[in-house]
């Protein structure tokens, strides 16, 4: 599980890497924090990059917790929490509404790690979309700020086949609402 841990931070210190020297060519891009989202409760750091003036990347890393269910020695069921990892991608054609009001939709992959006991340990991988709608302030008031609220459904593929979420839906199929918050770099 270590090795697994180091490959992924790698991985993301890499990806960060790449989409950093590509944005020297475009944009300063903007770094903060999306609230909630997925199946999870948790938070992800966020990363925004411009690829031209209508198309951007989003890669965010985030931490959350999960219910599932773990049977004891006796095969009895009960709730325990486990942490998950999870490292999202997602491609985003951007709109302009108003000055400043913006919306973006596009497709995404995530990978996630579920870290909690040795038979409830899992790894996913997920494809989905995010749609969101989002407010600049450095268009009008001169203030570095952007905020977005946005909604990224995702289904999930697991490759080892232990996690047994509190509810058998979530396996497959997670979405949700998330708050982002991004301090834009210019």
């Amino acid at each position: 599980m270590k090795k697994l841990l180091v490959i992924m931070v790698a991985a993301v210190a890499l990806a960060f890497g790449s989409v950093q020297q590509a944005n020297a060519q475009n944009d300063n891009g903007a770094l903060g924090i999306r609230f909630g989202g997925g199946d999870f409760l948790g938070a992800e750091a966020s990363y925004l990059t411009k690829v031209d003036a209508d198309n951007r990347w989003e890669l965010d890393l985030g931490l959350g917790f999960t219910h599932y269910w773990h049977h004891d020695a006796y095969g009895y069921p009960y709730w325990r929490t486990g942490v998950f990892l999870g490292f999202t991608g997602s491609y985003q054609w951007h709109w302009n509404i108003v000055s400043g009001f913006n919306w973006f939709v596009g497709p995404a992959a995530q990978a996630n790690f579920l870290i909690a006991d040795s038979k409830n340990s899992d790894i996913s991988l997920g494809v989905g979309a995010q749609i969101g709608l989002e407010y600049d302030f450095l268009t009008d008031l001169d203030v570095p700020l952007v905020l977005s609220l946005d909604l990224r459904p995702m289904a999930h593929f697991y490759l080892l086949g232990h996690y047994e979420p509190a509810v058998d839906y979530y396996k497959y199929f997670g979405w949700g609402v998330a708050l982002g918050v991004r301090y834009i770099f210019h």
